[in-house]
């Protein structure tokens, strides 16, 4: 008996160490899907992954700004912004306070018979007091940051949204 008590108490604890180390998206959730020195997301369902060269990273005074580009003369890039950053945690896009948080999708198509004049179209998030997606950061080295994110994005000029999901990045600063 003495060694069936024993034994429940080693469970229990054990149970106990289990459960509290999991992680949960309050700590940044997990590092994402993202190939190292890319940015990788779906919009509107289509796949988006941006080249190596056209992607990254910069941390300075308190803002962390991350971005990724296709590249090409049809080119896709998202922008994310987190003012106020400070390590792996989750970070809204709006909703009241946090509208110091900002993401942004872009389209760019340049006609090669008149490069100078190219057709950019943007959408931003947030786009009104509504929490409209979140960034996840998860790791974070002196060299490297790794984490997720979502979000709705409006375009300003025709009211149309573009939904920016599964997205994941694993740059270098």
């Amino acid at each position: 008996m003495k060694d069936l008590r024993k034994f429940m108490l080693l469970i229990m604890v054990t149970a106990m160490v289990g459960l509290t180390s999991c992680s949960s998206d309050d700590d940044g959730g997990s590092g994402g899907s993202a190939s190292p020195g890319t940015l990788t997301a779906k919009i509107d369902g289509a796949t988006m992954t941006s080249v190596e060269i056209a992607t990254f990273a910069t941390l300075n005074s308190g803002t962390l700004q991350i971005q990724g580009n296709t590249g090409g003369t049809s080119s896709k890039a998202i922008v994310l912004t987190i003012i106020g950053y400070d390590g792996v945690g989750t970070y809204p896009l709006g909703g009241g306070a946090n509208i110091f948080n900002v993401a942004a999708y872009q389209e760019t198509n340049v006609d090669l018979n008149d490069p100078t004049n190219p057709e950019i179209i943007i959408w931003q998030a947030p786009y009104d007091d509504m929490q409209v997606g979140e960034i996840n950061i998860s790791e974070v080295t002196e060299t490297n940051i790794k984490g997720t994110f979502s979000f709705s994005a409006k375009n300003s000029t025709d009211d149309s949204i573009k939904d920016v999901t599964e997205g994941s990045f694993n740059i270098d600063f």
